[in-house]
């Protein structure tokens, strides 16, 4: 899927937009690369020009990481599996392939990534360079399963980065925010195909605050979706298996497996909690009686299928976001803040809020880095007031040193953000080495990487 049918893209003037509509760019050129070759000639180019460089994938994310209103590199012509070692699992890609597009490709060869985001519409370099993550306390980011990489660095060179090519720097520049250079290529370690039992339900949220940490333990995938103002949650759980779907009993049987399905992934997810929204900004009074109308008409449902299936849904209604990464220890607590922050907010939130547990890793600006993490998600409907409901909390993340997701809203600095990342120094040394007179930063990255 390219970015103009996510929503985002290049326009017809040669301005950009992100998905979410909040962040535009109007670059004095474009640049759409099919190979590395151009990708280091477009860069000469910009040097001789003393142009500034930022590349945009799928548009995903809510910040303005990828805005520029120099030279925009559009990576969507950059696309394609390169190679796939059997022996090893290892998947080479070319770094504007969408997540949606590579994954049927990998179960074709009888291999899967092992963790995904709910969202593939990312290109593969855009996720894990805003170390994008899925739910699983036993997994890690996107990211953490980079191997190797291919960058087109400050002066127009190509550097090669893997096991046997300075690993050092690979492993920091797997999470780079587009800072250090051009991705082009990404060598990712996959795993053996897998199939997920997958079971969806609503229950009261205080009990499922009393039973995620039996969950995240338990439970390969874990993750719960509070609608505010309400007192239930959809708690969804994941677990591994090799078991291939059992056959319907019959058409009839299939038929309404089938629908059930859909009802909750499209028309419930989609239509109908699209429709609700644009009740609720009409009239924000409305939405504490439209929140408890969304899980109405949800009920159980209990399927088995392709992991990537399972992992990703479509997000056909658009919003802004906010993400944090907290402490495990700290996730539920800083949860319940968040749940009493709600209260006093002089709007109604119409969109519910997401939990998730992911285990941690050791990639230098990863929100995850050195520790199991909680990540608990903020959105509104896109058009709707957030300043008060996202620094609100942010003020209560901050408390545990929270780490904000790279593409999503945010209030921090680098000054705030230096002392939450141990390895911040590492990263630092890296962006000197690679891109010395800061051809590839923007404004928002001076703000929250430094000058």
């Amino acid at each position: 899927m390219n970015a103009s049918k996510a929503g985002g893209g290049i326009r017809p003037d040669g301005s950009w937009r992100n998905w979410a509509g909040n962040q535009r760019s109007y670059p004095v050129r474009v640049e759409r690369p099919t190979t590395e070759a151009e990708v280091a000639d477009l860069v000469r180019r910009a040097v001789a020009d003393d142009l500034r460089v930022r590349v945009v994938g799928a548009g995903h994310s809510f910040t303005a990481v990828a805005r520029t209103d120099d030279v925009l590199v559009s990576l969507d012509e950059l696309t394609g599996l390169v190679a796939v070692d059997d022996a090893t699992g290892r998947a080479t890609v070319r770094a504007g392939m969408r997540l949606c597009d590579l994954n049927p490709e990998l179960d074709a060869r009888g291999l899967a990534m092992p963790n995904l985001g709910d969202i593939a519409y990312q290109s593969v370099a855009g996720a894990i360079s805003t170390s994008t993550h899925g739910t699983g306390l036993g997994f890690r980011s996107i990211a953490a399963g980079v191997v190797g990489l291919r960058l087109v660095v400050g002066d127009g060179t190509v550097v090669v980065l893997d096991d046997d090519h300075d690993p050092d720097l690979r492993d920091v520049a797997r999470v780079g925010l587009g800072a250090l250079g051009v991705v082009t290529e990404v060598t990712l370690q996959c795993v053996p195909a897998f199939n997920l039992h997958a079971i969806d339900e609503i229950m009261a949220v205080d009990d499922v605050v009393v039973a995620f940490d039996s969950w995240a333990e338990e439970t390969d995938h874990a993750e719960f979706f509070w609608m505010p103002h309400t007192g239930m949650a959809q708690v969804k759980r994941n677990t591994r298996t090799i078991e291939a779907p059992r056959p319907a009993r019959n058409i009839g049987h299939a038929a309404r497996r089938r629908w059930k399905r859909f009802k909750n992934k499209e028309l419930l997810e989609n239509v109908a909690f699209g429709a609700l929204n644009h009740m609720g900004r009409l009239r924000p009074s409305a939405i504490p009686r439209l929140n408890n109308l969304v899980f109405d008409e949800v009920g159980r449902a209990e399927y088995l299928t392709t992991s990537y299936e399972v992992f990703a849904s479509e997000r056909r209604v658009r919003f802004l976001e906010m993400e944090y990464a907290v402490p495990r220890e700290h996730g539920l607590e800083a949860f319940s803040r968040v749940r009493s922050l709600i209260d006093t907010l002089d709007r109604p939130i119409s969109f519910p809020i997401e939990f998730r547990i992911l285990g941690g890793d050791d990639v230098p600006l990863s929100t995850a880095e050195g520790r199991d993490t909680c990540f608990i998600a903020v959105h509104v409907f896109r058009g709707t007031p957030f300043e008060q409901y996202f620094r609100g909390v942010e003020a209560i993340m901050d408390d545990y040193a929270g780490r904000p997701h790279w593409g999503k809203l945010h209030f921090q600095t680098a000054a705030t953000l230096a002392c939450r990342y141990p390895q911040w120094g590492r990263f630092q040394e890296a962006r000197d080495r690679l891109d010395p007179t800061r051809r590839f930063t923007n404004d928002h990255l001076t703000t929250v990487l430094g000058p």
